[in-house]
């Protein structure tokens, strides 16, 4: 609105200054005629009397006529401006789904409207980008997904028909079947919560159930639960928050923040490593830090890491490591919550940090 008012006051502003700078040198110029003609001797037979003592006669009228038609074509031209101004915003957007780079030029009135345009056509490219890569992650992602959902069903079939089909099989290489059968099993039933994961984060919106918590049982919940994948890599965890830090929150979706970025330490953890995590009161905020010893994770990776789909691990082996949604999802939480969530890796530690006000 703002704009269109200066623009009308611009286009006003300048056709007022065209119309008087024309009525003043319209009169000055009648002026230097009539002064002129003042310098001649007139004795009446001269061929150009009858106009001069015509034009004499009239002055005022002649004068006023002229003006109004100086009026009507400064009128015109001005008239004409806004209806090509809108030639060019309406050809500029039409460019703007241009696939080619060409930058839009408007006339330098428009010079408001030229930027927004280009940045408008800017963010459409980069909006058109992000959601490419999105959907040819995604399509990766569910290739490698179909891919490893085959196999695990193949191995779980193999064993079982061994079972079925040896009659006379020992104990130990019995339950040995069984225990790969189960493993391959859990896996197969792991994929598929993924593709279900996959299709709840596209068609959902989350909301917040705020309830109070006490974040040092929780958190110390947590990670009991853990114990059993901490064991399998020998890795220990540190646990540092003050007893009985309460805190208002929703519970259901921020246990699966720190289910995240614990399972996300542990996948990318050094074997018999330990795993910090501190939570410290700062100010009007709660500071959550996940530290782990890991390989150095380069800086592009990081920018991209809170992306769907985004997996740092981008081989077709999907045992360890989930669809690439748990960081995104994470970071969805956090910012519902009016928190911040960012990562850091140097030196061979990766640092998860997150941030949500106290309520």
């Amino acid at each position: 609105m703002k704009n269109k008012r200066e623009l009308f006051i611009n286009l006003f502003v300048r056709f007022t200054i065209t119309v008087l700078v024309a009525f003043l040198s319209t009169y000055l110029l009648f002026v230097l005629i009539r002064s002129i003609s003042r310098l001649f001797v007139w004795y009446g037979n001269e061929p150009l009397y009858p106009l001069y003592n015509s034009i004499g006669n009239n002055i005022l009228l002649i004068l006023i006529i002229v003006c109004l038609i100086e009026f009507i074509v400064i009128f015109i031209h001005y008239w004409s401006k806004p209806l090509k101004y809108l030639e060019e915003i309406v050809e500029a957007t039409e460019q703007i789904y241009n696939s080619q780079d060409e930058y839009i030029e408007l006339s330098k009135e428009l010079g408001e409207v030229e930027h927004k345009l280009n940045q408008l056509r800017i963010n459409l490219k980069e909006n058109e980008r992000i959601a490419k890569e999105a959907e040819q992650r995604k399509n990766d992602l569910l290739v490698y997904l179909a891919h490893d959902l085959k196999t695990p069903l193949t191995s779980v079939i193999g064993y079982l028909s061994l079972l079925r089909d040896e009659e006379e099989i020992s104990k130990p290489l019995r339950e040995k079947y069984i225990g790969i059968s189960l493993e391959k099993a859990e896996r197969l039933e792991d994929l598929i919560n993924e593709f279900f994961e996959i299709t709840r984060f596209n068609l959902s919106t989350l909301t917040l159930e705020l309830s109070s918590v006490n974040l040092t049982r929780m958190l110390q919940q947590i990670v009991f639960e853990f114990e059993p994948i901490l064991s399998q890599k020998e890795l220990k965890v540190n646990l540092k928050i003050e007893f009985d830090l309460d805190v208002r929150l929703d519970v259901g979706k921020m246990e699966r923040v720190f289910d995240n970025l614990l399972k996300n330490a542990i996948n990318y953890s050094f074997s018999e490593g330990m795993i910090d995590i501190d939570v410290c009161r700062l100010e009007d905020t709660i500071e959550i830090v996940f530290l782990n010893h890991g390989n150095t994770i380069p800086e592009e990776k990081l920018e991209r890491i809170f992306e769907q789909f985004y997996r740092l691990d981008t081989s077709r082996d999907t045992s360890s490591g989930g669809a690439g949604l748990g960081l995104a999802i994470s970071k969805e939480i956090v910012e519902l919550h009016g928190g911040t969530i960012k990562a850091k890796s140097y030196d061979e530690i990766i640092e998860f940090i997150v941030r949500i006000p106290l309520l």
